[in-house]
């Protein structure tokens, strides 16, 4: 079984910085691309920032210039440091990652629980 879990969230002013952190453990052969995505609510869930196994990153365009992606493929953690938060980031922010289980395993989509980002004076 794999498991993402995230942490970092909370409350914070705007203008401020927050880091979020997504360690993947369990059976995991190898992880290709992970990511970040948000959903506010009565919104529908989406891709803020990702990375592949490569380093190559994309963004949202609403995030970019404040928001970077990172990851530590010897730790399976990926990373999302928010810079110049705005009211308009607050969501419940969810750990991605495209992995498999063993080499034989097809690419399967995990998820974290989610961590709430609110941004408020």
């Amino acid at each position: 079984q794999v498991q993402l879990v995230e942490s970092g969230g909370g409350l914070v002013q705007p203008g401020g910085s927050l880091r979020l952190s997504c360690a993947a453990s369990g059976s995991i052969f190898s992880i290709y691309t992970m990511g970040w995505y948000r959903q506010a609510p009565g919104n529908q869930r989406e891709l803020v920032a990702r990375i592949t196994n490569g380093g190559g990153t994309n963004y949202a365009d609403s995030v970019k210039g404040r928001f970077t992606i990172s990851r530590d493929n010897a730790k399976n953690t990926v990373y999302l440091q928010m810079n110049s938060l705005k009211p308009e980031d607050t969501a419940v922010y969810y750990c991605n990652a495209d992995l498999r289980r063993t080499k034989y395993d097809p690419a399967l989509d995990a998820w974290g629980q989610g961590t709430l980002v609110t941004v408020s004076s």
